[in-house]
């Protein structure tokens, strides 16, 4: 077995644990490390196949990760769920969620073509794409629904970044002090956005982009649409700019999504969303430099941030 980098190489219990889940004659020929995860370690494996070809499989790590064995089984739940759906997930292959196997807990499932797409160029392309896909899993009627959605965020947690606008962050963090609005539940992914989804993107005819699969389901939740909205939206602000942010909103309506009626409610999960970020910049910037955006220091994110939830609150104005 040759190893694209140090990083790549699979711990020996774990290696003999997915040579057990190959078919008879296949042999793991290559690994090599897939960046851009922020809890567990990522690895492809090219599998040789008994033919001479190859096929590929991912495998995912959690090391020293706190509730493994609940995001495992969570992931689990959604890609067996998902199978057939016409979402494109990845299929599941074999779990160890307790490490009964492996040296830590570890997923292995198929692996899907395509690419994360975090720069600017061709956003406008992209974003109709996330709010259809979006809509498409909002959709999904599980026969049984996965657990109630957590949001970590308080009024008392959120880190205002340096320089922001007082009164605007003042007047958000207000608005989450109420209690969450009624909602009618939906099937969430619960971390949707450019980083866990894979596009088709055809070189000489860029219009022609596709999504090709959506990652990471570990956090699949029940709870209101208005939440995976925000959540995608705060996103796009941060790597795109505000005004991507208020427009994924729009796009997932247009695409046929149905976010709260009232206004104040719809804000109420954008405004959490982007306080939720304030306390985890650092975090998810670290992983947007590592894929190329090298200009999106912790001190950029945070301002586009402070633009992102003043824009949110003057439309309220």
């Amino acid at each position: 077995m040759t190893n694209h980098d140090e990083a790549a190489a699979v711990r020996p219990l774990t290696l003999a644990w997915v040579s057990r889940h190959l078919e008879v004659g296949e042999r793991i020929v290559r690994t090599e490390a897939l960046h851009g995860g922020i809890t567990a370690e990522m690895r492809r494996l090219t599998i040789g196949t008994r033919g001479g070809g190859t096929r590929d499989l991912v495998l995912r790590t959690f090391v020293n990760v706190e509730h493994a064995e609940d995001w495992l089984n969570r992931e689990t739940g959604a890609l067996t769920l998902l199978t057939g759906t016409g979402v494109p997930a990845p299929g599941l292959v074999a779990v160890d969620p307790t490490a009964a196997h492996c040296e830590y807990p570890s997923l292995l499932m198929t692996h899907l073509a395509g690419r994360t797409v975090l720069d600017d160029e061709g956003l406008e392309t992209r974003v109709p794409l996330l709010a259809h896909q979006l809509v498409a899993i909002h959709a999904l009627r599980p026969a049984e629904r996965p657990r109630k959605y957590v949001t970590l965020t308080t009024a008392d947690t959120v880190v205002v970044p340096k320089g922001a606008d007082a009164a605007a962050w003042a007047a958000a963090i207000d608005v989450i002090r109420r209690p969450p609005p009624p909602y009618e539940g939906r099937f969430l992914h619960r971390d949707f956005q450019p980083g866990n989804v894979l596009f088709d993107v055809p070189p000489t005819r860029p219009q022609d982009t596709r999504i090709t699969g959506v990652v990471d389901w570990a956090a699949t939740s029940w709870g209101p649409a208005d939440l995976d909205v925000a959540h995608c939206s705060t996103n796009l602000a941060l790597l795109h700019g505000p005004a991507w942010g208020l427009r994924f909103a729009e796009a997932y309506e247009e695409a046929g999504g149905v976010p709260a009626e009232a206004a104040s409610e719809r804000l109420y999960w954008r405004v959490r969303s982007g306080l939720a970020f304030s306390e985890e910049v650092q975090l998810v910037s670290q992983p947007w430099r590592e894929a190329g955006r090298t200009e999106l220091t912790t001190r950029a994110v945070e301002e586009r941030l402070d633009a992102y939830v003043t824009a949110l609150m003057d439309a309220l104005g």
